[in-house]
């Protein structure tokens, strides 16, 4: 019998088959009417936090339909026929080093995500990208889904003109902590989300069934540990447990190393410690990641290279060889040439002497941006050995 809205028995049969796929936990929410209050709400933050300049060069944030709407303001914006979404989880947490722990003076930090990879044929574990890995598994729940049901659908992984964050608060996975990330108490913040965007309406008698009109209670309190540890400042919120939890990407680490292009604004660098690829810092001080359980996704594991990768070793690799080591994994899309740049930027936080070498080469280079990167490096290290 095939099913026209989400009921309990199809809301059931999500959670089993979310788990089978490999997701640690699912919900389903209704898609509100644009016009209704709360969506109304929702709308009017995103276009004030897009008009306040904080989506930096993020352009695909920014983007509008013809009549002028921000196409991320809400989901039926871009999809009128959507109904519901299905928001999925997978715990990507690792038992390594947090990024804020004690590390050798040339060790960079990539972002904990991005250490993904699955054990390839010849033992050898090989770069994967979260994208590729939870569209995978959304595809398995689309095709299930379709099978029982007729529905129009749509999956997306960070992809697709939404917001991912509020929909999976309105699905009840948890609560959009003061880092900006979605807090499980469960599972804490390391989680990927996928989406899949359905035309099936919410049966109003599986409403409470669903959980789909009751959110996850905020559980930050007056604790702002996350917003002390921000080194840029992006983080905006404070100790008022009802204060709005929004980040200044302009300011944001993740943001400075992976999406802006060209040279990073001078007054930020210093702050930008050793991070070359995102940052975790604002999820590592977390309490709630104190005891968040640590992943088994088989695509997820953590390739031992890059937890506190060794600043030499990226600085030297030439295109080919960065190639072959990040080809399929979030590093590529960010490419080589930012990477040095982050690269320059961590060994003169550093402090390190030892780096001096590397960065007159940088410097003495045809790349302008790295140039600039090394130049100021150079000056940070010769200003601290000094002790200016």
């Amino acid at each position: 019998m095939r099913s026209e809205t989400w009921n309990p028995e199809l809301r059931w049969w999500l959670d089993e088959n979310a788990r089978e796929a490999g997701f640690d936990a699912a919900g389903v929410a209704a898609v509100s009417d644009p016009g209704d209050p709360s969506a109304a709400e929702e709308a009017a933050r995103f276009a004030g936090w897009v008009e306040a300049g904080r989506a930096g060069e993020m352009e695909y944030l920014k983007r509008r339909d013809e009549a002028g709407t921000l196409v991320r303001s809400a989901v039926q914006v871009a999809m009128p026929w959507a109904r519901s979404v299905v928001v999925c989880a997978l715990n990507y947490n690792a038992d390594a080093p947090r990024s804020i722990d004690p590390a050798p003076g040339n060790a960079g930090w990539i972002a904990r995500y991005a250490w993904s990879g699955r054990m390839g044929k010849d033992g050898a574990v090989v770069p994967t990208d979260y994208h590729d890995e939870l569209l995978g598994r959304l595809r398995r729940i689309e095709a299930g889904l379709l099978a029982q049901t007729g529905c129009t659908t749509r999956s997306y992984v960070d992809t697709g003109p939404l917001v991912e964050r509020s929909l999976a608060v309105q699905a009840s996975l948890g609560w959009i902590g003061k880092n900006t990330c979605v807090l499980n108490q469960q599972l804490g913040s390391w989680l990927l989300l996928g989406v899949i965007v359905t035309s099936l309406p919410v049966e109003a008698r599986a409403a409470s069934v669903l959980a789909a009109v009751l959110p996850a209670q905020d559980r930050c309190g007056s604790c702002t540990r996350c917003i002390d540890a921000c080194p840029t400042g992006a983080l905006l919120g404070t100790k008022e447990p009802a204060a709005a939890r929004e980040m200044d990407a302009t300011r944001c680490i993740a943001y400075l190393t992976i999406e802006k292009k060209g040279a990073i604004d001078e007054g930020l660098r210093g702050q930008m410690g050793r991070q070359v690829f995102g940052c975790d810092i604002c999820q590592d001080v977390c309490p709630w990641n104190r005891k968040a359980p640590i992943g088994n996704s088989e695509g997820m594991r953590a390739r031992g290279e890059l937890i506190n990768p060794v600043l030499e070793w990226l600085a030297t690799m030439d295109g080919r060889e960065f190639k072959r080591r990040f080809k399929g994994s979030p590093l590529e899309r960010t490419g080589r040439k930012r990477t040095l740049r982050n690269v320059a930027i961590a060994m003169g936080n550093s402090g390190e002497a030892r780096f001096l070498a590397q960065l007159d080469e940088w410097r003495a280079g045809e790349d302008a941006v790295l140039a600039d990167a090394a130049e100021w490096a150079r000056e940070r290290i010769l200003a601290r050995s000094s002790g200016d």
